[in-house]
């Protein structure tokens, strides 16, 4: 039998163009803000596939078909999704993340979406973005009561 190697992708979305719009919040409050219900998973996988075809054309387009690109969790409150891809195309993918440059729907706000781990196993994988979230914010908790 044979296994089918498999990677997950924590990625985070962020929204650095809102910086300075509001003063009653930290920047680390408007650069995490929540994402739009619009956006769901399938949305989210057109946005990532159309990327890497207008990337990497017929090749890239090629390797995530059958099946080879999912996302295992998403939250609207945090801003995070995992996706599993396939060991083979992790790369493609990553590379278009990072030149995805708005929420992939209709008049979607201009965002960054940062890929923070990688993962080879999803047995982790849902535990590491709620300890990302948690020690994010515990982080930002300190440095808030620091200064």
């Amino acid at each position: 039998m044979v296994r089918i190697k498999e990677r997950y992708l924590l990625v985070k979305i962020l929204y650095p163009d809102e910086l300075g719009s509001r003063s009653d919040l930290p920047d680390v409050v408007v650069v995490n803000q929540p994402t739009t219900d619009q956006l769901n998973p399938a949305a989210l996988l057109r946005g990532i596939r159309a990327e890497v075809a207008g990337l990497f054309g017929d090749y890239g387009s090629g390797a995530l078909e059958g099946g080879n690109l999912g996302v295992k969790y998403f939250s609207h409150a945090t801003s995070t999704f995992i996706l599993r891809i396939s060991r083979a195309s992790y790369r493609l993918v990553w590379t278009a993340l990072t030149f995805m440059n708005s929420v992939p729907v209709r008049n979607g706000k201009s965002c960054v979406f940062r890929v923070v781990h990688r993962r080879m196993t999803t047995r982790t994988s849902p535990t590491l973005s709620e300890t990302y979230s948690v020690n994010r914010t515990n982080r930002n908790v300190k440095l808030s009561w620091q200064t």
